[in-house]
């Protein structure tokens, strides 16, 4: 077996620089000095688990306050920032802190590849500017970059999100815009150079910055020859890592048998027994990768090219503790199973060792051949047994899920199950995922309480040894930006949306359309004049409204409320005619007359002259506010919308038919009154 270690292996300038900076300092350190990192240094469990044996803490930019606060003569802090970099805003917390106190100071480690994005993003903020960034957008190395351009700016995770934004709607919003356009330096080539290429198709005045790290670009095309030439290709990172994760990438194109592993522990026999027919490996290792991981990953490999075929006896003789291995159900009860796996012992796997649930019958889950994973605890080779764990596999599995899905920034489901020292814990799978206080999205020092039971989606947005940390505030801002796109392709004019009063002004309402607020004038709130929004509305109201204009450039919608069918002018028109009686409310009293309302929004007008058959001096004399009159309609004016009413028409019908009324029939009347 050949086996070729790749030249640009290991550490690149910018983590070497920062690991050396923190070494040093911790040669040089004097008693009572507290040394921590902001966020891990590097992206490797194997360094950080290394330095946190030294000593050297990992802590939060929430912590440092409090940290700043306690630093002494004779226990001064000292921070270092991660290789990846920081956001501006903590930077700047930072310096206010060492200000402050002259006790607390901070190293800035960040890469110079890095630091190079920081400054291209801030040397062309502006609103002239639009920035592109291509990278992960919950990566810290993207935040940090992201934090430093004051402007309209936007993270792609590929070509082909870029590409599919300029096609829906970013062409519009680049159209009088400068793009600048950089990428993560871990991108892979292939992705950046089709990223490059799609934007130039729809845009000439781009400024294009080539921000890929000059060493990762030279790691990943010598990982492609190498992977081209080998058999077998093994890539050395740390499982968080996004180099690593691209370099894999790049290796498993060439090479179809390409193995991902952190220490050289876990190249073990078993897991290598489909190699032995290969004669070329090939060794590539991501940017935090240490030398010693990467020379320890090579005499472990040696050994066993060396003693392979003795080393693959000796794998079916006995099993080693913390193997997985799959064996076949061999007998079942309801406290057990046994397995063959293989060796010369009978794997066993406890009830407990597979379900939480004492309920559950093994007998009804579990047949004789059925095929299971299980983790390898205590080895009796004189007892001939091997005691196996399928939860601890299944575990495994599902942490092996939360880190890709760091990775891949999906967004998932979990659940709330516990409120902790500032924050929450959310059980996504079988794992239990922090969700710092100010990731939960509830505000700050608000009750975390009311999180607990309760279904949320969140995203992984790191990983720190063995503990996920997540935000449920980052999913919500990605599912709002994504229903935010598909609200401004969907919207149009005229169209009918049901929404909840968000927020009044003296001008108008503003409704919540679904993520997206449109804003109601108060003149089309109602038919009749308004003197604010409050008059006719509530915020919490859920109302239904149609869109009567709208900018999608300027994110402002223009909504109607008011419709033909509530015009108090056609309901009066349709139900009413000249000639026709009314029962109505007077509602105010002039000099000249009373009007009255007809129907809520329409009021007619009862001239001093038609209110009584004989002339009075003034309309109080007669009438009240509040009173309640049959009236005759007697003109309808429709350009002007005015309604003339009258009380004395109905009181001259009355009359004139009762004059016309036969004699006879009069005293009959009477007497009929009389009796009663």
């Amino acid at each position: 077996m050949e086996i070729t270690v790749a030249k640009n292996a290991g550490f690149c300038f910018g983590v070497k620089r920062a690991t050396d900076s923190l070494e040093e300092r911790i040669l040089k350190s004097k008693g009572g000095e507290r040394i921590f990192t902001l966020g891990t240094l590097i992206h490797n469990g194997t360094y950080n688990a290394m330095l946190e044996q030294k000593g050297v803490r990992v802590t939060s930019i929430d912590e440092v306050e409090s940290l700043a606060a306690s630093a002494t003569a004779d226990s001064p802090v000292t921070v270092f920032i991660r290789a990846h970099g920081i956001p501006l805003e903590d930077e700047q917390r930072l310096r206010r802190f060492r200000e402050q106190n002259e006790f607390f100071d901070y190293v800035d480690c960040t890469c110079p590849f890095v630091k190079k994005i920081h400054n291209i993003a801030k040397e062309h903020s502006g609103e002239d500017s639009i920035f592109l960034l291509l990278g992960a957008e919950d990566h810290p190395e993207v935040i940090g970059i992201m934090s430093c351009f004051a402007g309209e700016k936007y993270v792609f995770g590929s070509a082909d999100e870029l590409e599919e934004a300029l096609e829906k709607w970013l062409f519009v919003k680049i159209d009088n815009k400068t793009p600048i356009l950089a990428t993560q330096t871990t991108q892979k080539l292939s992705e950046w150079r089709k990223a490059q290429k799609v934007l130039k198709k729809v845009c000439t005045n781009a400024l294009i910055f080539d921000t890929i790290c000059s060493v990762t670009d030279l790691r990943q095309k010598e990982a492609a020859s190498l992977s081209a030439k080998s058999d077998l290709m093994i890539v050395i990172g740390g499982v968080e890592s996004s180099n690593t994760a691209k370099l894999f990438a790049v290796c498993k194109e060439n090479c179809p048998h390409t193995l991902r592993i952190e220490r050289a522990d876990e190249l073990a026999v078993n897991n290598l027994i489909k190699t032995s027919a290969h004669t070329k490996v090939g060794i590539a290792a991501g940017a935090s990768t240490p030398s010693g991981v990467i020379q320890e990953v090579y005499n472990k490999m040696s050994e066993m090219n060396e003693n392979f075929e003795t080393m693959l006896a000796e794998s079916f003789k006995t099993l080693n503790t913390g193997d997985i291995v799959t064996g076949t159900v061999t007998y079942v009860t309801d406290a057990e199973l046994q397995l063959d796996v293989g060796a010369q012992v009978t794997g066993i796997i406890k009830a407990e060792q597979i379900t939480d649930d004492p309920s559950v019958k093994l007998t009804e889950l579990y047949k004789k051949g059925d095929q299971i994973e299980g983790r390898v605890g205590r080895v009796s080779d004189i007892e001939g047994i091997a005691e196996l764990s399928k939860k601890a596999v299944d575990s495994a599995k599902n942490w092996q899920k939360i880190v890709a899905l760091s990775e891949s920034g999906e967004i998932v489901d979990g659940k709330v199950v516990e409120i902790t020292r500032g924050g929450v814990s959310a059980l996504v799978g079988a794992t239990k995922v922090f969700v710092p206080a100010s990731q939960t999205g509830v505000p700050k020092d608000g009750d975390l309480a009311v999180l607990k039971g309760q279904d949320v989606q969140l995203k992984i947005i790191e990983i720190k040894g063995n503990k996920a940390i997540g935000s449920i505030r980052a999913a919500k801002r990605e599912i709002r930006r994504a229903n935010e796109a598909l609200f401004w392709e969907a919207i149009e004019e005229g169209k009918v949306y049901t929404g909840t009063v968000k927020s009044l002004t003296a001008y108008g309402a503003f409704v919540d359309l679904g993520g997206v607020d449109g804003m109601v004038h108060k003149s089309e709130l109602s038919w009749r004049p308004v003197a604010k929004a409050a008059d006719v509305v509530s915020v919490g109201d859920v109302i239904t409204v149609f869109v009567k204009s709208f900018d999608a450039e300027k994110k402002k919608i223009s909504l109607g409320y008011k419709t033909e069918e509530t015009n108090p002018w056609r309901i009066f028109t349709t139900n009413y005619a000249v000639g026709d009686v009314a029962s109505v409310k007077i509602v105010s009293l002039m000099t000249f007359g009373a009007f009255a309302q007809v129907i809520d929004g329409v009021d007619g007008l009862i001239h001093i002259s038609q209110i009584a058959q004989k002339k009075i001096g003034k309309p109080a004399d007669v009438l009240e506010v509040g009173q309640v009159v049959d009236v005759k309609i007697i003109a309808i004016d429709e350009e002007k919308q005015k309604v003339s009413l009258s009380i004395r028409a109905l009181l001259d019908e009355a009359q004139a038919e009762a004059e016309a009324m036969p004699e006879e029939v009069v005293e009959e009347a009477a007497e009929a009154t009389d009796a009663e």
